[in-house]
């Protein structure tokens, strides 16, 4: 093989390496979350993962949160004062997670930074009814 074949071959490469759809380089650290209650209130909740704390007034559509590879906990309190807690759970965004362990890095770098996982996009928390009077 000749030194000019040798460089094609390399920049070939290096393209098709460069260019693949792990999740660590075409996914956003923060994903958009739409929280809502179920009984339509008001109120504010609090979200914690490994990665970070998040605050929001609740029904939101734009609260990011970091992805992580652990359930979102969530505690709430409705603006009449019933408290509510939970999880949202952790799910892995297959096709880039797919594509990374093939073409890249076998998944090692998606599973450090958890950019290939998701939390369900629309959330409604449930929320008990207010007692009769």
């Amino acid at each position: 093989m000749t030194i000019k074949t040798k460089g094609k071959v390399a920049c070939a490469v290096f393209a098709v390496l460069a260019f693949t759809g792990c999740a660590t380089i075409v996914n956003d650290a923060n994903i958009p979350l739409e929280v809502s209650f179920s009984d339509g209130s008001s109120g504010h909740c609090d979200f914690t993962n490994k990665r970070g704390s998040w605050s929001s007034e609740i029904p939101t559509k734009n609260v990011m949160i970091r992805r992580s590879d652990d359930d979102l906990v969530y505690e709430c309190a409705t603006a009449d004062g019933r408290e509510v807690t939970g999880t949202i759970e952790s799910e892995i965004e297959g096709g880039k997670m797919a594509a990374s362990v093939v073409f890249w890095d076998l998944g090692i770098t998606d599973a450090i930074t958890d950019k290939h996982r998701v939390y369900e996009g629309t959330v409604v928390i449930p929320v008990a009814a207010l007692a009769a009077e």
